[in-house]
């Protein structure tokens, strides 16, 4: 570090304090991030698990929905805590706000330790556990613009994208860290421990992490950037009204959002969170082979962040975020075909020679996206949540001429009254692998399949916060760049996995969630190449 230091040019070479500056800003700025995204992601990891703890029992593909749709909640909330926290940082100041939403993130997640599950109070666990995720999605959506802002404001210009790009490894350590810490807890109880009480540690644990976050962060400055134009009083005293509802700078609002951060966001996610949720729900993979297959290409990936950021000072950040969203958009089936062949190949043996098809009477299949006291499961409904809990793709027809639910796996038919045991009967006989054999995964491939996908997230991530910090204003900086960056990552990227589930149930199709991420990549590509410019060339010290 100190060495890259020595070599720093740019407007602030002239200041010998600015070296060490650098360095306590970038690790208190990116030590606080990696915690809030810790604290975020660990329901996300826990996503499958939580399902049976805060919903009821029934139907697991729709509690999954619905523990899905939870996780999501977090994210959609995300853009309000942007607008509520980006005013307050460039009224008030960047420092003051992101230690306000690092508490916020801190108590919100240790609580989630502390709630009771649905067996003890039924729905009450689920509605607090949604609001204790909409105050995560509120802190955090004030936090990584101010650590973004705050970073880049203290970077000289020719750095200023290899420095931000620090932060951006900041959600994937974090995420990282999450599954490390809960692979630890699952590895060192007995399951029935962990079940009960043991997936209340991780989030316990973040007490700790907190309290010394915030001592890091209490010794920082100012930004100098955003202390000069205080002291000049040039001020917005309405960042909300100037961000957008005047032009241009509305305009650039919009094109930040479909033009970069929604196909960031949908990478960033595929790449890391729809992976996971594929191998472990999907292929059957247990859950530690899992943990470590993303945990591995995780480690491999993040100094990918770091490059491409400082390859953004060189070349520019929009094209490195452009390529990235198209290779996504090129590659994503095969892909994920390539990560079934080599995991499961026992599954996609019997996929192949099994043609399996879902017929009932019109209105009979219903579709849930979310579980509630009103939800109804008709056999329908239990027979396709049944096949695709085991990872398999099937048809599915409603038919006016159908009189009864007809399953057929194979040569064999199911009709009538739906099941289950007829239904496992079935698939024994005509050869269901059944869970991944660890034996056959061809592990150097598959962690090569996730470390490729993982390219493309560092590619549209490591520039992505330099390019939105110098596509705005100081005085309105902070409000501007936080709403389309939350907007794209928390509801285009943070729905993937709920949106994507739910067209895979719909469809019966296993890889028919991919279109969402390839559609959403698509449109950022061509809104990016007709419409945006590329910022690097910007002095944001003078603007």
């Amino acid at each position: 570090m100190s060495a890259r230091m020595e070599s720093m040019g740019g407007a602030h070479a002239h200041n010998p304090d600015f070296k060490p500056e650098e360095k306590r800003v970038i690790f208190a700025s990116s030590l606080g991030t990696v915690f809030e995204w810790y604290d975020f992601y660990l329901y996300a990891t826990l996503a499958p698990f939580f399902a049976a703890l805060f919903f009821p029992r029934g139907n697991e593909t729709a509690a999954l929905l619905s523990a899905f749709a939870t996780y999501a909640a977090g994210f959609l909330v995300r853009p309000f805590g942007a607008l509520f926290f980006g005013r307050i940082g460039d009224l008030v100041g960047r420092k003051y706000t992101f230690l306000v939403t690092i508490v916020v993130m801190g108590v919100s997640t240790f609580a989630v330790g502390l709630l009771p599950t649905f067996q003890s109070i039924g729905w009450a666990a689920p509605v607090l556990l949604v609001l204790l995720r909409l105050l995560q999605g509120l802190a955090l959506g004030g936090e990584y613009g101010g650590a973004a802002t705050y970073v880049a404001e203290h970077a000289p210009n020719n750095r200023r994208g290899y420095d931000t790009a620090w932060i951006q490894t900041t959600a994937t350590i974090g995420f990282f860290l999450s599954l490390l810490v809960i692979l630890l807890c699952r590895n060192n109880m007995d399951p029935k421990e962990f079940a009960e009480w043991g997936w209340r540690l991780p989030f316990l644990v973040s007490l700790v992490l907190l309290i010394f976050s915030v001592y890091i962060r209490l010794k920082l400055n100012e930004s100098p950037v955003f202390q000069r134009m205080k002291s000049e009083g040039k001020g917005s005293k309405q960042p909300l009204t100037d961000s957008f509802l005047k032009y241009p700078n509305n305009k650039y609002v919009l094109l930040a959002l479909l033009g970069a951060t929604a196909g960031q966001g949908v990478v960033w996610y595929t790449g890391q969170f729809y992976a996971l949720f594929f191998l472990t729900i999907t292929l059957k993979v247990d859950y530690a082979t899992a943990y470590i297959l993303i945990g591995a290409s995780l480690l491999l990936g993040t100094p990918f962040f770091i490059f491409f950021g400082w390859l953004s000072d060189k070349i520019g950040r929009l094209k490195i975020i452009l390529a990235g969203c198209l290779l996504g958009a090129l590659t994503y089936f095969p892909l994920f075909g390539a990560l079934t062949h080599y995991v499961n190949p026992a599954l996609e043996t019997y996929a192949a020679k099994t043609p399996i098809t879902v017929s009932a009477p019109a209105g009979q299949c219903n579709f849930h996206l979310f579980v509630g006291p009103w939800s109804k499961f008709t056999d329908c409904d239990k027979a396709k949540d049944f096949l695709t809990k085991q990872g398999l793709s099937f048809k599915s027809t409603d038919s006016a001429a159908a009189d009864a639910l007809t399953v057929k796996i194979g040569d064999k038919e199911l009709k009538g009254a739906w099941d289950e045991k007829a239904a496992q009967a079935a698939l024994k006989d005509t050869g269901y692998p059944g869970p991944a054999d660890k034996s056959k995964i061809n592990t150097p491939m598959a962690l090569l399949i996730l470390f490729v996908m993982l390219i493309y997230v560092t590619m549209v991530y490591g520039p992505i916060a330099a390019f939105l910090v110098e596509m705005f204003p100081t005085r309105i900086r902070y409000t501007s760049m936080s709403l389309p960056y939350h907007i794209g990552n928390g509801w285009f990227g943070g729905m993937l996995p709920l949106t994507a589930t739910a067209m895979v149930a719909a469809s019966g199709d296993i890889y028919y969630g991919l279109w969402y991420p390839i559609v959403v990549a698509v449109m950022s590509l061509v809104i990016g190449v007709l419409f945006l410019k590329d910022t690097r060339d910007r002095d944001i010290h003078q603007d």
